[in-house]
């Protein structure tokens, strides 16, 4: 059983990675529904927090059929990721992570994300401060380093375990490579095996299938798997990883109907937390993932980026399903 605090999660624990513009809670109401084990919200910009933001303020919501779940907070400021800590705490997570990973220019230019990579000690202190200013386990998710000439994450570990942290998820890449090349695991590994270590880590990058879910999670001897982009128009991920590991079996892909009805559970729920019109434009992003791979996908996905009402977006999801039923007929 792997625990974080007094946080169950299991033997076979599977994450969903906090993803900007993408983990917001009706996408996480999905993989919620097809087995993942602790989610995260998208990652909060403490400044945005502490100023009161309306974007960084709603993505505190956190609904009760999530749990367990985390709030990620990111900055570059010690007493303002502190300030963030105890807003964040109010929120009544089940913990909070702090994002030293976030590879994108807007993020680490500024000080913050995998920038703290470059200052390891700033890091630490930076941690300790949020430690201190919650009663919840504290986490982190972080990456090999700042390149290949610093890929210093078996310090960084040691040193964040030792002021409290209770978790670590680990990226196998460095910040040069963003989401380049292929993730490398092996200092992942090196990090679980250190006799010093005492804390989950779990392991992040290119996990994209149950077989491979399982191969390395034996080969690099991982707590758990944290998935992002492959969970994308795929929460079936996460209850096809557990089927393959209870059975050594591989389940059957979801069927179109489910694709459909899930498609459409996604829309509705984006409507209701963001109201239809901001709901609609944003779920734009997601339907190419859903329908990758039907005949005349082209067509059904233009058509429904470009609707701008729920009552013809579901005609165009009843003709997907009835389409390709009488293709297969």
């Amino acid at each position: 059983m792997v625990k974080i605090g007094n946080i169950e999660l299991g033997e076979l624990p599977l994450l969903l990675a906090p993803m900007e513009d993408v983990s917001d809670p009706p996408f996480r109401f999905v993989c919620k529904q097809n087995g993942v084990d602790l989610m995260y919200t998208e990652f909060i910009s403490s400044e945005g927090l502490i100023r009161d933001a309306a974007k960084s303020v709603q993505k505190l919501d956190i609904f009760e059929y999530e749990r367990p779940i985390g709030i990620q907070i990111f900055g570059s400021n010690i007493e303002s990721m502190r300030e963030a800590t105890e807003i964040a705490t109010q929120a009544h997570p089940n913990l909070i992570d702090i994002n030293y990973g976030c590879p994108v220019k807007n993020v680490a230019c500024r000080g913050a994300g995998a920038s703290l990579l470059q200052d390891i000690d700033k890091m630490v202190r930076m941690t300790e401060a949020v430690v201190k200013a919650t009663h919840l386990p504290v986490t982190v998710k972080t990456r090999l380093g700042w390149d290949d000439d610093t890929k210093n994450v078996v310090e960084v570990a040691e040193r964040l375990q030792d002021v409290g942290i209770q978790a670590l998820t680990i990226h196998g890449r460095t910040r040069s490579q963003m989401y380049k090349g292929q993730a490398d695991w092996t200092l992942i590994r090196e990090v679980k095996k250190n006799p010093r270590m005492r804390i989950p880590i779990f392991g992040n990058g290119d996990i994209d299938s149950p077989e491979k879910a399982m191969l390395w999670m034996k080969e690099y001897e991982v707590d758990g798997v944290m998935i992002g982009r492959a969970a994308i128009g795929n929460p079936w991920i996460f209850r096809e990883i557990k089927h393959y590991y209870q059975t050594g079996e591989i389940l059957a892909p979801p069927t179109l109907a489910e694709r459909v009805a899930t498609c459409r559970t996604h829309l509705l729920k984006s409507i209701e937390w963001k109201g239809e019109k901001t709901g609609i434009f944003e779920m734009r992003r997601h339907y190419t993932n859903y329908f990758r791979g039907l005949d005349n996908s082209r067509e059904f996905r233009s058509r429904l980026v470009n609707s701008p009402m729920l009552s013809e977006l579901e005609e165009i999801l009843e003709e997907i399903l009835e389409a390709n039923l009488l293709q297969g007929a």
